[in-house]
């Protein structure tokens, strides 16, 4: 008698949103830029621990407690979720522990406080979503910062002085500056949801304009120390590299603003995703230029 194979339902695949981790790819390149990795094996490794299994694993875990209703980062039209789902993210995220420890010890204890970081930001017993410095801080510092330096612990041979050393944790520093300048742009148009669920995030407490100045703001700071430290660190040229691969981002952002001052309504889900994917695209093109040619 043949066993009937298992498989997963639609709805599971989609919330775990695997092409949505693309998003999250420039800190890791920007990493990799910075180290220099020799062994492409455990760069590869390291790439889908990552962006299949523990950012998969985040957003499963996160739309399970969520429920959303109305478009969410990667999925316009989220289906309703199911406890398949809860079951699976946890799966993803001891896949990418065991697979860590592949790597090395301190690699995987890392991988497990992100995983609990992003289970605290939406598990009801914390609900870090409700408290918006702490969930905007929270979400800034884990997918820039610590992420950057997970990577680098993953790629290195591990010793403390990692943590110490500037050649590290001043880019670390600076990919969280830039994710907490645009951060509150991907909550922008989850007001009405958020509101409904009692979740105070940035953005609705600034309000959808005050998301748009908070953000160019924040962004204009944080592209500024990028300028310098690559002016510092590699020189004229790569700074002007910067500032012109920053360029397709300013011009698209500024013509939102535009567009959301005279309709409130373009404070959407496709305009916010064509933000992301022009940054991704741009970031992505720019450290994979700094990794492989400088």
């Amino acid at each position: 008698m043949l066993q009937k194979s298992y498989t997963l339902q639609k709805s599971t695949w989609l919330h775990l949103r695997i092409p949505f981790s693309f998003y999250l790819l420039p800190v890791f390149v920007f990493a990799c830029a910075t180290v220099k990795p020799n062994g492409l094996l455990l760069t590869g490794l390291i790439f889908l621990i990552l962006h299949l299994f523990l950012y998969p694993a985040s957003n499963g875990f996160n739309s399970y407690f969520d429920k959303d209703e109305e478009s969410i980062g990667g999925l316009e039209h989220p289906p309703k979720v199911s406890e398949e789902l809860y079951w699976t993210s946890l799966i993803f995220d001891a896949v990418a522990l065991i697979a860590g420890f592949m790597i090395n010890w301190v690699f995987a204890m890392m991988l497990f406080g992100y995983g609990l970081a992003s289970k605290a930001y939406s598990h009801p017993l914390t609900r870090w979503k409700k408290k918006p410095l702490l969930g905007w801080l929270v979400a800034g510092f884990f997918q820039g910062y610590f992420t950057f330096m997970l990577v680098v612990v993953g790629l290195k041979d591990f010793s403390p002085d990692l943590f110490l050393n500037a050649k590290y944790f001043v880019p670390a520093f600076l990919s969280s500056a830039l994710l907490w300048g645009s951060y509150p742009m991907t909550q922008v148009y989850q007001h009405e949801e958020d509101g409904r669920r009692g979740d105070e995030t940035l953005s609705r407490k600034l309000g959808v304009l005050g998301t748009f100045h908070f953000t160019a703001i924040c962004f204009t700071a944080a592209s500024g120390g990028f300028f310098y430290y690559f002016l510092t660190s590699y020189g004229m040229t790569t700074a002007l590299a910067f500032a012109v691969a920053m360029v397709p981002v300013l011009a698209y952002f500024l013509w939102w603003y535009a567009s959301v001052r005279n309709d409130r309504k373009q404070a959407n889900f496709r305009n916010t995703m064509r933000l992301n994917f022009y940054s991704a695209i741009c970031l992505n093109l720019f450290f994979s230029w700094l990794w492989l040619f400088t």
